[in-house]
């Protein structure tokens, strides 16, 4: 049996893409690329990266000129809330993501969560890998490692203090004389 592949035209595809009965047509997403750059000060640009990020095809890209030790970055977070379950989130260097391992591993950790993966074009890590996904346990690992570390020093720690008999948590308000005053001022806990 012989198969013909037809070119049709226009019309023809779209007719062939309607349901033949009046059942609702549910379109499939594509997983989508999504690039992110950023520069740390004002006189930098981010040509470069951009020209990287539109060569490795990225559909929508988006970008800030900001320092990556500030935690407010309005252009990630649009990247971010952009993402959706299969999309990969595209950096030029991980550096461009953040500037600390903290924020790397809690940016990753989010990213994992969401099911989106992460390439950085200059360090080679592409979490859609079987290498790549093995990088994304580890850097789970040890994010969980260091939450961990960070809770048991809290708790070493708050121990410690009550040991020396130190006030733990906020020093408590002082009311000297404040119900006298109220009261003087004509204020009873029934109303005014």
């Amino acid at each position: 049996m012989q198969s013909h592949l037809v070119n049709p035209g226009k019309e023809s595809f779209r007719s062939a893409l309607r349901p033949a009965d009046d059942s609702q047509v549910i379109p499939i997403s594509e997983p989508r690329l999504i690039g992110y750059a950023r520069v740390s000060t004002d006189e930098q640009t981010t040509a470069l990266q951009l020209d990287a990020l539109r060569a490795a095809g990225c559909v929508a890209i988006h970008e800030e000129s900001d320092s990556g030790a500030s935690r407010s970055r309005p252009g990630l977070s649009r990247a971010i809330e952009d993402l959706r379950a299969g999309d990969t989130l595209i950096v030029w260097r991980l550096d461009r993501l953040g500037r600390s391992l903290r924020d790397l591993l809690d940016i990753s950790e989010l990213l994992r969560e969401r099911d989106v993966a992460l390439r950085s074009l200059i360090d080679h890590i592409d979490t859609d890998t079987a290498a790549g996904r093995v990088l994304y346990a580890v850097l789970g690992a040890v994010a969980q490692f260091e939450r961990d570390v960070l809770r048991e020093r809290t708790v070493a720690g708050t121990r410690a203090a009550k040991k020396r008999g130190e006030q733990i948590g906020r020093v408590p308000a002082k009311f000297d004389g404040f119900w006298p005053t109220i009261r003087r001022l004509g204020w009873n806990a029934g109303g005014v």
